[in-house]
């Protein structure tokens, strides 16, 4: 006897998809499937895994190479753990719903294996069959692609279960049949188009960093009038700059304000601090959240409302190396602070009473800022480089710079 072989059935994985070009799909997929789809990038650039593998996954990893960087040249790979472990934690709620993953760009080199009809008349959406050993390419995403191999290979390595990961499903979008030309085009306007969001704004809309969600409940806690009616100082506040422009209705960066709020915490280290992710376990030592948010918020917004109108002038206290040396300066009066070095609220009010806030090179060139060559006065001196030199000018008064930045020395 001799069997007929099967002739209309068409063997793969299918999934569910929305077209959005007669060449392109969006959709969902299993973490499963998709691993099953995509070979790991970590794998096809391990040379002794490579000769050990089949002519396919050679091929794949040939085709891979005319589309994408490697891992270990652009510190992809060393990214993809970080990576993993940021989705660990989002599937184990540790972000709550704040977490989110963008699609995997992915490139189908062929055409598919099968595609179905309409499943709902007027949506678009379809069917589409990829057959085993498809070339399939994750032409953008692929840090996270390699995270997901990595949490399927090892997943409690990241406090994860395999139940865990097949309920995940993975957002995609897929280019059907492009040569590999286009796919390098996809690739490059990917990459080099976008415009990345600047370190100030992204820093201004990370809510799990502690020392930005200070800086915002200080800046609301401060009232301003303007025009006759009182607004929050967070109004006055740039989340977007490094430098408040002349035109620009704010008077202080959110980045200066948070350089306020690190010294504050920290002291002098704090200045090398002020650009890294504070999270509560990085607190100094005897302290909490709680117990930091309850002093520094009603320190810092007295603080401000004390000198509001040096503020609103754009004086040379909004600038950020003086803002930090200020911040080390309110330091010395928090409780966790050095007793041999402490200070009591009315000192530090002393302290500050007779300096000169004013963008004068009388007072501030060589401590805050430089004059050009022009004659103008420039404060773009960073808070690494000049926030000491202003802590030390307000703690000590006796000094060449303490009396320089009160307009006691000629």
């Amino acid at each position: 006897m001799r069997l007929t072989m099967p002739t209309t059935v068409i063997e793969g994985t299918r999934i569910t998809v929305m077209p959005f070009r007669d060449n392109a799909v969006l959709g969902t997929v299993s973490l499963p499937a998709l691993l099953q789809l995509v070979p790991s990038p970590r794998r096809e650039e391990d040379q002794k895994s490579l000769k050990a593998a089949s002519g396919h996954v050679r091929q794949h990893a040939e085709i891979r190479a005319q589309v994408q960087r490697t891992l270990k040249s652009t510190g992809k790979g060393k990214n993809a753990t970080s990576y993993a472990e940021y989705i660990a934690g989002g599937i184990n709620g540790e972000f709550g719903d704040a977490w989110s993953l963008p699609p995997i760009t992915f490139w189908h080199a062929d055409d598919v294996a099968a595609v179905s009809d309409e499943l709902v008349p007027g949506t678009g959406l379809r069917n589409i069959t990829i057959a085993p050993g498809a070339t399939v390419v994750a032409v953008d995403g692929e840090t996270q692609l390699t995270a997901w191999h990595d949490l399927f290979d090892d997943p409690e390595k990241f406090g994860l279960g395999y139940e865990q990961l097949a309920a995940v499903r993975i957002p995609f979008e897929m280019y059907v049949g492009l040569s590999s030309a286009d796919a390098r085009q996809v690739f490059h306007d990917r990459n080099v188009l976008g415009v990345d969001v600047s370190k100030n704004l992204s820093m201004s809309m990370d809510q799990r960093d502690l020392a930005t969600r200070l800086a915002h409940r200080v800046a609301e806690a401060v009232k301003v009038e303007v025009d006759g009616k009182l607004i929050p100082f967070s109004k006055l506040v740039n989340a977007s700059k490094r430098q408040v422009g002349k035109t620009d209705p704010e008077v202080v960066t959110l980045s200066a304000l948070r350089a306020l709020v690190v010294a504050s915490v920290y002291g002098r280290s704090g200045l090398n601090l002020s650009s890294a992710t504070i999270h509560e376990e990085d607190l100094p030592a005897g302290t909490g959240s709680e117990v930091v948010e309850r002093t520094i918020v009603p320190l810092l917004a007295g603080l401000i409302t004390e000198h509001l109108e040096c503020f609103t002038s754009r004086s040379a206290i909004t600038a950020p190396a003086v803002i930090a040396g200020l911040g080390v300066a309110v330091h010395q009066t928090t409780p966790w602070a050095d007793s041999l070095n402490g200070l009591h609220a009315d000192d530090l009010r002393a302290l500050l009473a007779d300096i000169r806030w004013e963008r004068e090179a009388s007072y501030w060139d060589g401590i805050a800022a430089k004059t050009g060559t022009t004659g103008r006065l420039n404060f773009s001196g960073g808070v690494k480089d000049s926030g000491g030199r202003v802590a030390d000018a307000i703690l000590y008064p006796a000094t060449e710079s303490g009396q320089k930045i009160r307009g006691h020395r000629a």
